[in-house]
């Protein structure tokens, strides 16, 4: 049996990326914006205007870490607060909010991942992005 994939293209890490732009600008915070495919590899990244070049690898691993465990990097900051250092030593886990997995149907297809000012306002940005990708699918 072959089972059916879908597949973040191109056209949508760019329209996800330009929604989280539009927020990032409207807000006026400086952020980089990184989307990867299902497997991690990164697909776009955005690096707004003064923004501190440390995000950029910030926001590549917020998003790896969200599409690797398949949820909210807030929930891994979440874990991690509450006492469960163990969430710590998961290879690819980074437990700071603002990564988040794109799902289309149920699957998993890539994730997105914001970094440059506090962390919830990363994930505003970040589920912006999203929510704008969720507009155009049927």
């Amino acid at each position: 049996m072959i089972a059916h994939k879908l597949c973040l293209t191109l056209d949508d890490a760019k329209k996800i990326a330009a929604a989280a732009e539009a927020e990032a600008r409207r807000n006026d915070w400086p952020v980089v914006i990184a989307i990867v495919d299902d497997g991690g590899h990164l697909q776009f990244l955005l690096r707004l205007d003064n923004t501190q070049y440390g995000s950029v690898e910030v926001a590549i691993q917020k998003a790896r870490s969200a599409i690797a465990f398949r949820r909210q990097t807030k929930v891994l900051e979440e874990q991690v607060t509450q006492g469960q250092v163990r969430y710590l030593g998961l290879p690819g886990a980074i437990p700071i909010e603002g990564g988040l997995p794109i799902v289309v149907e149920n699957q998993f297809i890539g994730a997105i991942g914001v970094s440059g000012v506090r962390s919830h306002q990363d994930a505003q940005i970040a589920q912006a992005g999203i929510d704008a990708l969720e507009q155009d699918t049927p």
